[in-house]
């Protein structure tokens, strides 16, 4: 389970230089580390200074995992799924599914909601998360994000874009008609669009094009 943790962890971060999330997820892995090592010890041990040890470890740990703090220094109230949904697209010709949200306060604070969109046999799979900051979240997207970033192969290509002024990253197969369209609006939100039997990526850009992006980085 440690392992299983710190590993998943560490792979969020990426190796072109420091940035806040890379930080942060740095932070949580090692915060893991202490975890497990105060959690062994208090088990073989069972002394005070033991259970002392892995209290304070955990106070690491949700601090590794909290989200950021306001301009009035207070941390993010993450908004409710049910405000994220007003902000799903109406797309002509496309068939809605019922939209899934859900909202957690611990141990990471983060809103999300999500649906499916059909049209014959394409489907796009539309997601709003509100992060709260919490760059542990925003983390693998890093790389991603930085301009300049692209990769190409026989089957298709991933790079770095904007969307409506927004950093974004885009995916496209062109051997299998999938791909994806990752928006990070206001620092905070994170917009997916995951499309599988495309015509061409420009079906997600004119689903983002149906958001108003805008107004998602101004919810509080």
């Amino acid at each position: 389970m440690r392992s299983f943790f710190v590993i998943a962890v560490i792979a969020l971060s990426v190796a072109c230089g420091k940035s806040e999330a890379e930080q942060q997820a740095e932070a949580t892995a090692k915060a893991a580390e202490e975890l497990a090592k105060a959690a062994e010890a208090a088990t073989k041990q069972g002394t005070a200074a033991a259970a002392n040890d892995m209290a304070k470890a955990m106070e690491g740990m949700a601090a590794a995992f909290a989200g950021g703090k306001g301009a009035d220094g207070k941390p993010v109230q993450t908004v409710a799924f049910q405000t994220l949904q007003t902000h799903l697209p109406t797309v002509a010709g496309w068939e809605m599914a019922e939209p899934h949200g859900e909202r957690m306060t611990m141990p990471m604070p983060f809103s999300q909601v999500e649906t499916d969109y059909r049209k014959g046999d394409s489907e796009i799979e539309v997601t709003i998360v509100d992060t709260g900051f919490a760059q542990l979240l925003i983390a693998p997207w890093s790389m991603m994000l930085a301009t300049g970033y692209s990769t190409e192969s026989s089957d298709g290509y991933e790079k770095a874009t904007t969307v409506g002024g927004h950093p974004a990253f885009e995916k496209w197969n062109a051997r299998n008609k999938d791909g994806e369209l990752n928006i990070l609006v206001g620092k905070r939100f994170m917009v997916s669009l995951d499309g599988r039997e495309l015509s061409d990526i420009k079906d997600l850009h004119a689903f983002a094009s149906a958001i108003d992006l805008n107004a998602i980085a101004g919810l509080k």
